[in-house]
């Protein structure tokens, strides 16, 4: 990917959208692009903090272990994000790890590059606090529905959270999917058991709320699905 590529890749980040060319021009100098194959991972949990990535393609998939080895998956990835969205105020270790499930083409500034480029444009710091409130405003939506909500409203609220974040309309009411989600990576979003899903999705499948299109991705009854929180 060359210097024209980058810029272009830059422009798509909420975070940059604001910025002149000419500083636009001042990240491209910075920046670097990297690929990385489906399986592999950007970083690991407890890595040392380097770099801030961009995906220009790709997915990738965010996730830590619990004190028992189980994968709680965080945030699931794509074009124009970018990621760690915290952390990297601080000094230290990456606080989870980055799993590439597509094929991934970034864009990799490093941190202390990444720090004197808000230093000197306030503009850009003031946009990424907005998106990492955003991001903890999803974390306490999260939890509240753990404490809140019985494990079927779980899976609801969390089919219903992918669809905003991961879905494609197909027709009226209904989206599929982009991501092909096992019934185990639900689970891990939500800290519940593979086989409770798959009883759930059982049952939204026979209530025809959701089904399965060719490729294994799930579509869904957007309405009909938000109904089941008010039954």
């Amino acid at each position: 990917m060359d210097r024209i590529k980058i810029k272009e890749v830059l422009k798509t980040v909420p975070l940059f959208k604001e910025l002149t060319s000419n500083e636009l021009e001042e990240i491209v100098n910075i920046a670097q692009n990297r690929q990385f194959l489906k399986g592999t991972h950007v970083f690991m949990q407890d890595d040392p903090l380097e770099n801030v990535y961009f995906i220009y393609a790709g997915k990738v998939k965010i996730y830590k272990n619990d004190f028992n080895g189980r994968e709680q998956i965080v945030s699931v990835l794509k074009n124009g994000d970018m990621f760690p969205h915290v952390g990297f105020f601080r000094k230290g270790n990456y606080p989870a790890y980055a799993h590439v499930i597509e094929d991934a083409t970034l864009v990799v500034i490093s941190i202390s590059h990444f720090e004197m480029l808000l230093l000197q444009h306030p503009q850009v710091c003031i946009k990424l606090f907005r998106v990492m409130g955003e991001k903890i405003v999803d974390l306490q939506n999260r939890l509240e529905a753990q404490i809140l909500n019985n494990t079927y409203e779980q899976i609801i609220k969390l089919l219903l959270r992918l669809s905003e974040t991961d879905g494609k309309i197909i027709d009226d009411g209904r989206k599929v999917f982009t991501t092909n989600y096992t019934n185990k990576d639900l689970a891990n979003m939500i800290g519940s058991t593979r086989e409770t899903v798959s009883r759930t999705l059982t049952k939204l499948k026979k209530k025809e709320i959701i089904n399965v299109n060719s490729h294994g991705n799930l579509i869904i009854d957007v309405e009909k699905l938000e109904d089941e929180l008010f039954i």
